[in-house]
């Protein structure tokens, strides 16, 4: 698949970036903070040198990140936050001033670090460097304006630093018009999975593309995880699928239980798929293990023209060369782009129900 081509000129698209330092991304606004987190440490230097470079959400608020009025395309999220906020903050997503959020995610999960800890990511759409560094690359195109978000459900304040680059296109050109979809993410968890099958769609209706899985699943006794098959179910399946893959590992690019020989569970990241978080059991309390695994469907998204549902088999083997239905801990965020600007999601997760066990 070939890349963004830097070279074609786009008359008309003018990048802007909103931050602390400048919070609507109006021309000529960055910089001018007079009070702020860094405030203390510019006080000799003043006006112009960092002075706002972040943002404190208090407990149980929602802080809006980026309101911008259309059309255009977000093409670059960073942010960072302290790992113990992970699993506390949702991030959300609305387009062209609809209500409903497409995206509600928690913002570990989002940037595929769903158990708390840092683990290096190093894919085409999303990249988590050292340490904590959270970088997305999808596209998020809309028509008429975009807001986004960020709750703290934890009983204590987060220092959150961010950065939303986004592009303002001519009236016209935004995402109806150009047959660009909306994106839309979905955070689901099953602790533990019953009858070994986890849903990570279900009831989306309309026309559109799903292009991305993570899952953090924490393995809840002992043998092989990962022989379950990832099913689609599109446009009017029922009980079985169109699309049904061959296995777990084989689904993020893997083979053989990503066992190297003489190395046993070997994380890799390449920048469509990967297994890049590895949890091992310490002795002590770290006692089950835990993985973190990733696929972008961008070179070959997955397209349906009236509905989508999909799941994965959490299986395993027993004696006899049997398979054994699991029932582990699977938490995944579904990645896909609809025609429509919001669509049935899960119930907001509670604080309790997004803690990393």
């Amino acid at each position: 698949m070939a890349g963004p081509d830097p070279s074609r000129l786009r008359p008309g698209v003018r990048t802007r970036s909103i931050s602390p330092e400048n919070p609507t991304g109006a021309p000529g606004a960055g910089g001018r903070a007079t009070e702020g987190t860094g405030a203390g440490a510019g006080r000799e230097l003043g006006r112009g040198w960092k002075i706002s470079p972040s943002i404190e959400v208090p407990a149980g608020a929602t802080a809006v990140l980026a309101d911008i009025a259309g059309p255009g395309r977000i093409t670059h999220i960073w942010m960072t936050v302290h790992p113990d906020h992970w699993r506390s903050m949702l991030l959300r997503a609305h387009w062209d001033g609809d209500p409903e959020p497409a995206v509600e995610v928690p913002v570990g999960d989002f940037f595929g670090q769903g158990w708390g800890r840092f683990a290096q990511l190093s894919s085409a759409m999303v990249a988590v460097n050292p340490h904590g560094g959270l970088n997305s690359y999808w596209p998020l195109p809309f028509r008429a304006g975009a807001r986004l978000s960020i709750e703290n459900l934890a009983d204590r304040p987060a220092i959150v630093y961010f950065q939303i680059t986004y592009e303002e296109e001519p009236t016209g050109s935004g995402a109806a018009e150009t047959g660009r979809g909306y994106l839309h993410a979905q955070w689901r968890r099953s602790n533990p999975v019953r009858d070994g099958l986890h849903t990570l769609l279900n009831g989306v209706r309309g026309a559109g593309q799903y292009v991305g899985t993570y899952l953090a699943w924490g393995v809840n006794s002992r043998g092989w995880w990962g022989e379950g098959e990832v099913k689609f179910f599109l446009d009017g399946d029922d009980e079985f699928p169109t699309i049904c893959g061959t296995g777990t590992e084989d689904y993020a690019g893997g083979a053989w239980n990503f066992d190297v020989p003489g190395q046993g569970y070997t994380a890799f990241s390449t920048p469509y798929l990967g297994l890049h978080q590895i949890i091992r059991p310490d002795g002590l309390y770290e006692s089950q293990q835990r993985f973190g695994l990733y696929r972008w469907h961008v070179p070959d998204p997955i397209r349906f023209g009236t509905d989508l549902r999909v799941q994965i088999q959490a299986l395993g083997w027993r004696a006899g060369g049997r398979y054994l239905r699991r029932h582990d801990d699977i938490a995944s965020t579904a990645l896909f782009y609809l025609d429509a600007t919001s669509t049935v999601r899960p119930h907001p997760p509670t604080l309790d129900r997004l803690e990393p066990l």
